[in-house]
């Protein structure tokens, strides 16, 4: 069974506002396609195409894009009288797709945590529903099996917000992690290298993250066992957090669109 890809697309993305009052971050467009189905067309190249999306904000219209997207894409014919639908082509993606409300203000583990009977026993992949990058997915599979770890995250190279990772270059696994700013670690020993997403877990991460947090809160802990391996990206990789990375992504998309391995 090929392993699951849980896309995280239940927050409110409120640091682009603009974009997102009336619709959820994942449906964003880059290039007249949302983000999400960028980011799925990514992992379906490597042959990982059953997702599990964990739903909050406006995941209707997540549900509604995806039920009709054979309309959007092709040409048919409608019966109306009996509402029968004829296509006359079908360009249409190889993506299987599981729906699930995780909750409308849930945090990120505890929307993982409501995943777990869709999951199995498994080994599952995890990532954010606004990144994309080059990244090999075979190959990031391939080294968190050669690690045994508990968990594998991607690293990338950004100055940014997101997570900080100091890492053994031996070991391919973390020493610390801090979702603090770089500014707060500028003396410290970590690289500008930071949580790009691309994760995959062993089944047991579920019984490590605890009701009502942040996925996130669980590398600290997995980081001082030595549970947490980071497979470092050199390639190129982009979050779209804001209007004008929104912006970005789309001139990207016309002229270099580097994430696009498919």
């Amino acid at each position: 069974m090929d392993m699951k890809t849980i896309i995280l697309c239940g927050g409110e993305g409120t640091r682009m506002r603009e974009e997102t009052e009336f619709k959820p971050k994942p449906l964003v467009l880059v290039g007249g396609k949302p983000i999400l189905w960028h980011i799925m067309k990514i992992y379906a190249h490597y042959g990982y195409n059953d997702f599990i999306l964990a739903l909050g904000y406006r995941g209707d219209m997540i549900k509604e894009y995806f039920l009709h997207l054979n309309t959007l894409l092709n040409d048919f014919t409608l019966n109306v009288r009996n509402n029968k639908l004829t296509f006359h082509n079908n360009d249409c993606d190889d993506f299987r797709v599981t729906f699930v409300e995780t909750g409308l203000t849930s945090l990120t583990g505890e929307r993982v945590r409501r995943l777990k009977q869709y999951i199995g026993g498994e080994d599952f992949m995890l990532t954010y529903g606004d990144g994309v990058g080059d990244i090999d997915i075979q190959k990031l599979v391939e080294f968190h099996q050669r690690q045994g770890t508990i968990a594998t995250i991607t690293g990338v190279h950004k100055e940014s917000r997101f997570g900080l990772l100091s890492i053994d270059p031996q070991s391919g696994k973390a020493n610390d992690f801090s979702q603090a700013k770089v500014k707060d670690f500028e003396q410290g020993d970590f690289t500008d290298v930071v949580n790009g997403g691309f994760m995959v877990f062993k089944n047991e991460l579920f019984d490590l993250i605890k009701p009502d947090s942040m996925v996130e809160q669980v590398f600290v802990p997995l980081a001082e066992r030595g549970e947490l391996s980071v497979f470092t990206h050199t390639g190129r990789w982009k979050p779209m957090d804001t209007a004008k990375e929104a912006k970005e992504m789309n001139e990207l998309w016309d002229r270099d669109p580097f994430w696009k391995v498919w």
